[in-house]
């Protein structure tokens, strides 16, 4: 699979293809060519999945009802940790 058929990856299928070769490089049984190539496409497959989770992020609304049942949005922050 190319770098371009990566993006037409769902968030779900990155992360079971991401899922299954840490599995096959963490069995130690994969030759080292493979392993190479297979730890490539997992760091596509990373890069992937969180810009997928940026993107989502960017889409969330922050909703809040005030006490005087007002509903206003605003912009979702991450609290810094």
């Amino acid at each position: 699979m190319t770098d371009n058929n990566l993006s037409e990856l769902s968030f779900e299928e990155a992360m079971l293809q991401l899922e299954k070769i840490v599995q096959e490089l963490e069995s130690g049984r994969i030759k080292l060519d493979d392993a190479v190539a297979s730890y490539e496409k997992a760091v596509a497959l990373k890069k992937l999945c969180e810009e997928k989770l940026h993107n989502a992020q960017l889409k969330i609304e922050k909703i809040e009802i005030s006490p005087d049942n007002n509903v206003t949005s605003s912009e979702f922050t991450v609290p810094e940790a």
